[in-house]
C-alpha cells in the first residue's frame, strides 16, 4: 500500500507541474451561491484516447471536489475483478486499475453521480471518461428506465450490463461485457458499446460478481435483441435570465447524434424463493405448542406426539389445529388435559425443508416442548411478585372471552367477523342471535354464520348488508362453551351501517388487457382501499366513500387473484402492472365511468407523480451568471465550458 501511494503522489505532482504550465487559476472572489458542478480543465490520458495502455487516468477539475462511495457509484467497464483504487486529492481524481489492460478494448469509467464539489456538494450528473487501448474508441450507446415490477417505482444504483453471447446461459456463467448503473431516477446509459448484438439484462449484484447467482437476486431481463444505432438530432438548450427563472435569456439549438436504442423500460423482479425451514417452536401456554415457519411450502406438517403410544393421530380429538393467515404458523391446541398437564411433551413434526442445493426434501424433527407449572405456593408468590406473568396456567374461573369485530357505523363491505380465545366444544351458530331494527323496534333475524377455514376460533357473518340499517348482536350468558370447559358471559353489540347517500361508485372500463384481471384503488399513501375483478372489460368499484383515489391494474395471467413475479429459468417476465395517471376524487352520491386504455403509456410514464416514493430530485435553472461563471473559469484554458464538456465525454 505505501508503494501504491508514492506512486499515485508522484504521478499527482508531474500532472500539475504539467497543468502550471497552461493555466493560471485565480482565487474564488465569492459572490452568488454556487449551483453550477465541478467542470473538467485536463485529463491524462486525453478524453478519448486510443492506443493507452498506463492503468492510471487523473482528471483535474475547475474547484476542489469529493468523491462519493467511489467502491458503489464508479461504474468501470469491462468490470474488473480487482477493485480498482479511486481518490479524490484536491482538485484531483486519481484512477488506478489492479487488473491488466485488455488489448483493444474502449475502457469507460463512468462516474453516475459520485463526484461532486466541496462546499455547496453540486454534482456532475452522468459523467463519464473513456480511453481505448487500441486504435479506435467505441462511441455508441444505448439507454432506458429500471422500474421495481409490481411498483414501477424507479430504481436507483441498480446494475445493467450487455452481454454479447447470446446464450440464456451467458446471464448465469459470464460476467459482464458492459456495464452501467442506474441514476436516482432509475435511468441507464451503457456508453462506449462497439457495434453489434446484445442481451440487455439488469441486476442487483449481491456478491459483485456481475453475473446472476439465482434464486435470491434480483434481476431484469430484455425480451428483444439489442443493436445499437444513431441517428442525427436536434436538441435545444435553454438559458434563464439570472435572478429571474421565469424568462428565457436564449434557446441555442444543438446540432449531436442520437444514440438508439434509449427507451428501453426493464422491470426488476426476483424469483419467488421460499427457503422452507423451521424458524421456531415454543409453547407460550400449557394448552398450546406453536410452530413457526418462515414460508408456507406445503405446510402444514405431520406431527405424532411421543408422550403416549396411542396419541398419533387427530382422529380421536387430541388436538386442534389452527393456521395463521400467512400459512407460515401452526398452533395446536391441545384436548387431552393428560398430555398438556405434562412439563414436557415430545412430538415428531415431518415437514418440508429447503436443502443447500435449494431443492424441497422431507425432513423430519424430533421436537421438545417445555413449559414448567408451578405449585400451589409458586403461584401465589407470582402473583405478588409479576404483575402480568408471560405463560400462565389455565384459569378454572376464567370466562371464555369473546372479541366482536364490529364497528359501530359501520360499511356496507365490511366483514362482521367474531373471535374466541379458545376452540369451541360443540358449537351451535344459533347461540349467537341478531336482532334488526324495524322502526323503533328489535325484531329477531336469521343471519349465516361459518367458520373461518384457518382459524377454527373465528367466524364471520356471511350476509349483504342493507344501506342504512341497524342490527344487534346477542350472546346469552353460558351459551357456549370451550374445549376446556370454559363459558362466556353476556354480551350485546350494537352497530349500524351507512346509508347508500354516503358512497360513490366507479365504473371503469379497462381497454388493452391481454387475459384475465383485476383493478385497486389506492389512497394518497399507496395503500390499497378496494380490489375488484375484471368483469366483462369492466372494474366496478361500488359503495367507495369520499375521498381522492388511484387507480391500479394488474394483468393476472393465471387468474390465482395475486401478482406474480417472474422466472429467468423460463424466460418468464413477472405479470405486468398498470397505473393510471389521474387522480380520481370521489364525492357523496356521486358516480363516475371512466375508460381506461392500459398501454397507452410506457411503463416508465404511468405511475402518478404524487404516490411516486422516489421522486425525482428537481434541478436548478442556469442563467446568464452561471454561464459567465463558467466562461471566467475556463478562460485560462482558452477554450469555452461547451468544448470543456466535449473534451470530458460528458453526456
Amino acid at each position: 500500500m505505501q508503494s501504491d501511494w508514492v506512486i499515485m503522489k508522484r504521478f499527482s505532482y508531474v500532472f500539475l507541474i504539467l497543468l502550471c504550465s497552461c493555466a493560471s487559476v485565480g482565487n474564488p472572489s465569492g459572490g452568488d451561491y454556487d449551483i453550477t458542478p465541478p467542470v473538467v480543465l485536463k485529463s491524462i490520458p486525453k478524453p478519448d484516447a486510443t492506443n493507452y495502455s498506463k492503468p492510471k487516468i487523473a482528471l483535474l477539475f475547475d474547484e476542489y471536489i469529493s468523491i462519493e462511495k467511489p467502491s458503489e457509484k464508479v461504474i468501470v467497464t469491462p468490470p474488473q475483478k480487482k477493485q480498482p483504487v479511486i481518490r479524490a486529492l484536491g482538485k484531483q481524481i486519481l484512477v488506478e486499475l489492479k487488473d491488466t489492460l485488455q488489448e483493444n478494448t474502449t475502457y469507460t469509467f463512468d462516474f453516475t453521480n459520485s463526484i461532486s464539489d466541496n462546499n455547496e456538494k453540486n454534482s456532475i450528473e452522468g459523467f463519464a471518461f473513456a480511453f481505448s487501448t487500441g486504435d479506435i474508441v467505441d462511441t455508441m450507446m444505448i439507454s432506458g428506465t429500471l422500474l421495481e415490477a409490481q411498483s414501477l417505482e424507479p430504481l436507483p444504483n441498480i446494475m445493467v450490463g450487455l452481454h454479447n453471447n447470446l446464450a440464456d446461459s451467458a446471464f448465469t456463467t459470464q460476467s459482464f461485457l458492459r456495464t452501467s448503473m442506474t441514476n436516482d431516477r432509475g435511468q441507464f446509459k451503457i456508453r462506449n458499446v462497439t457495434p453489434g448484438t446484445y442481451r440487455l439484462y439488469a441486476l442487483k449484484d449481491a456478491n459483485k460478481n456481475f453475473l446472476y447467482d439465482p434464486p435470491a437476486e434480483e434481476i431484469a431481463f430484455y425480451d428483444s435483441l439489442v443493436v445499437p444505432s444513431f441517428e442525427p438530432a436536434v436538441r435545444w438548450d435553454t438559458t434563464f435570465i439570472a435572478n429571474d427563472s421565469t424568462k428565457i435569456d436564449t434557446i441555442t439549438e444543438i446540432h449531436y447524434n442520437r444514440f438508439l436504442p434509449d427507451d428501453i423500460v426493464m422491470r426488476l423482479f426476483q424469483k419467488k424463493f421460499d427457503n422452507q425451514y423451521l424458524a421456531k417452536h415454543e409453547r407460550p401456554q400449557e394448552n398450546q405448542i406453536v410452530l413457526r415457519f418462515n414460508s408456507d411450502n406445503e405446510l402444514p406438517p405431520k406431527i405424532t406426539f411421543l408422550n403416549s403410544d396411542t396419541i398419533e393421530t387427530n382422529a380421536a380429538g387430541q388436538f386442534i389445529r389452527e393456521i395463521s393467515p400467512s400459512h407460515q404458523d401452526i398452533t395446536y391446541w391441545i384436548v387431552d388435559s393428560l398430555l398438556y398437564r405434562q412439563d414436557t411433551i415430545l412430538i415428531k413434526a415431518e415437514y418440508i425443508m429447503t436443502d443447500s442445493l435449494f431443492q424441497l426434501v422431507p425432513q423430519t424433527d424430533t421436537l421438545r416442548f417445555v413449559f414448567k407449572h408451578k405449585t400451589a405456593k409458586q403461584q401465589a408468590k407470582k402473583k405478588r411478585t409479576e404483575k402480568k406473568p408471560k405463560k400462565e396456567e389455565l384459569p378454572a374461573t376464567e370466562f371464555l372471552k369473546i372479541e366482536i369485530m364490529a364497528k359501530q357505523t359501520m360499511d356496507v363491505t365490511d366483514t362482521l367477523k367474531i373471535t374466541f380465545n379458545e376452540p369451541l366444544k360443540d358449537f351451535d351458530t344459533k347461540a349467537i342471535k341478531f336482532q334488526q331494527k324495524i322502526d323503533t323496534l328489535w325484531q329477531d333475524v336469521e343471519l349465516p354464520i361459518v367458520t373461518d377455514s384457518l382459524n377454527p376460533r373465528a367466524f364471520f357473518v356471511d350476509y349483504i348488508w342493507d344501506y342504512g340499517e341497524e342490527y344487534q348482536l346477542m350472546i346469552d350468558s353460558g351459551a357456549v362453551f370451550s374445549v376446556y370447559e370454559r363459558n362466556n358471559d353476556s354480551i350485546v353489540q350494537q352497530f349500524k351501517f351507512r346509508k347508500e347517500e354516503e358512497y360513490a361508485h366507479f365504473y371503469v372500463t379497462v381497454i388493452g388487457s391481454k387475459s384475465r384481471g383485476f383493478g385497486e384503488l389506492l389512497d394518497r399513501s399507496g395503500k390499497i382501499i378496494r380490489k375488484v375483478t375484471l368483469q366483462n372489460s369492466e372494474l366496478a368499484f361500488e359503495n367507495i366513500l369520499p375521498g381522492a383515489y388511484y387507480l391500479r391494474y394488474t394483468e393476472d395471467t393465471n387468474g390465482n387473484g395475486v401478482w406474480d413475479t417472474g422466472d429467468y429459468s423460463e424466460l418468464r417476465q413477472p405479470e405486468e402492472v398498470y397505473y393510471n395517471q389521474q387522480k380520481f376524487e370521489f364525492r357523496k352520491y356521486f358516480t363516475q365511468n371512466q375508460t381506461w386504455n392500459i398501454g397507452e403509456l410506457t411503463f416508465d410514464k404511468q405511475k402518478p407523480l404524487e404516490i411516486t416514493k422516489n421522486k425525482p430530485v428537481e434541478k436548478k435553472k442556469r442563467t446568464v451568471k452561471d454561464n459567465d461563471r463558467n466562461s471566467r473559469t475556463n478562460s485560462g484554458m482558452g477554450t469555452d465550458r461547451n468544448q470543456s464538456n466535449k473534451s470530458a465525454t460528458i453526456y
